[in-house]
């Protein structure tokens, strides 16, 4: 089997998995929360974005990663993960424009994703971070899901 083909059925599996468990386990208990206390727990996963800076750590890739992927997807996750931060202490706090906060983490951190999703011609190199974009990122994107969902919802 084609690389490429592994790493979308890992990706595609990964993500049924992490939608499985949100659906089954995790949105029944956030959605008893108020809305801040939710987005708090959503958010917190992607405070560990700043992992994506191992894609330009020489060596954990297999070959080295062409810089129009490495680049913007490092720095995009360390971006997130301070945007993330950022929103966790904004709605912690109850600072007023937290939730304006959590839509810019959300937009700019699901944007990061689907940035880095569309270069497939890096899978062959990927190496020891391929388990990023097959474990990582469809939990990732998951999560901005349910944030943008819980966003969307009138609070009661």
């Amino acid at each position: 089997m084609e690389p490429l083909t592994i790493f979308g059925l890992q990706l595609l599996f990964s993500l049924l998995v992490y939608s499985l468990i949100a659906k089954w386990l995790v949105m029944p208990k956030l959605n008893t929360l108020p809305r801040d206390k939710a987005l708090f727990w959503m958010i917190l996963p992607h405070t560990s974005r700043h992992i994506g800076m191992s894609f330009l750590v020489p060596g954990l890739a297999a070959a080295p990663l062409d810089s129009a992927f490495s680049i913007p997807t490092a720095y995009g996750d360390l971006l997130a993960a301070i945007l993330a931060l950022v929103a966790l202490i904004a709605l912690r706090s109850g600072r007023k424009g937290a939730i304006a906060l959590v839509w810019l983490f959300n937009i700019a951190g699901t944007v990061d994703l689907l940035m880095a999703l569309s270069h497939p011609d890096m899978v062959p190199k990927f190496g020891a971070v391929w388990f990023i974009p097959t474990m990582l990122v469809p939990l990732l994107l998951v999560s901005h899901f349910l944030i943008f969902k819980r966003l969307l919802q009138k609070e009661a």
